[in-house]
């Protein structure tokens, strides 16, 4: 399991948001490259950038500093999310050298324009990114735009929608633990290896030490995305070493 450290950009700075919630916002940094030169001194080779104004209301307004991070941490080294919405703005970022594009709500509300990106893009330049709210019933259901709109649609049939397509990547969060460090939903992400096995899954929220990282790995999911964690140094260098190929 790699582990992909997580930088959520938020008026050009490096933030974290509490479940999602823009008005329990975090400052960690004014300039991300900071925190960029950080997770590559510990040996990622893959990092999550989030657009959270892009998320919330389809802006580009962090596209100078996404461009900043690509030019700093090499080409192929970054992907990219947060307001992914047309097919322009995906060409576009993966022209800056992005690894892969990250789309989210409109890979809900629009799955046949999508499922042709994965066609036309390649299967492997383009994460879906499905963040879902468990119901009573214990159904992930997804949420969009930010996390402020509630869906019907379970995360279940979205994934199922697209795999003759060729889905290879998808990114789940439980917006319930993002941020909260609180543990991560390891019989959710376990349900989704058993469920979709050919499915490189990303899992993110909630991890808060290498105990959780380890349980995670033993869910057979091929990634893990960590922000709050990193950001407040609750991981150290060792606990690391096994989920960083390059440390």
């Amino acid at each position: 399991m790699l582990l992909i450290p997580a930088i959520d950009l938020r008026g050009g700075c490096c933030v974290r948001l509490l479940q999602g919630r823009f008005d329990a916002e975090t400052v960690y940094a004014r300039d991300p490259a900071e925190v960029l030169d950080r997770y590559l001194a510990l040996g990622a080779r893959r990092i999550h950038v989030v657009d959270l104004d892009g998320a919330r209301d389809g802006s580009q307004g962090n596209r100078e500093a996404i461009e900043r991070l690509v030019a700093r941490a090499g080409a192929e080294a970054i992907q990219v999310g947060g307001g992914v919405r047309s097919r322009e703005v995906a060409d576009a970022l993966l022209r800056l050298g992005v690894a892969r594009v990250v789309v989210g709500s409109v890979a809900v509300t629009a799955p046949d324009e999508v499922a042709a990106w994965l066609h036309e893009l390649g299967t492997e330049r383009v994460v879906l990114a499905f963040d879902v709210r468990l119901d009573e019933g214990g159904t992930p259901l997804l949420a969009t735009h930010g996390w402020e709109r509630q869906t019907g649609t379970s995360l279940w049939d979205a994934v199922d929608r697209y795999l003759p397509a060729g889905l290879r990547h998808v990114l789940c969060t439980d917006v319930a633990r993002d941020g909260a460090l609180s543990g991560p939903n390891l019989d959710l992400y376990a349900e989704c290896v058993r469920r979709y096995s050919n499915v490189a899954w990303q899992a993110s929220g909630g991890v808060s030490t290498s105990d959780d990282l380890h349980a995670l790995a033993k869910t057979g999911v091929a990634a893990v995305i960590s922000g709050r964690a990193l950001l407040e140094s609750r991981l150290n260098a060792q606990d690391l070493v096994p989920f960083l190929p390059a440390a």
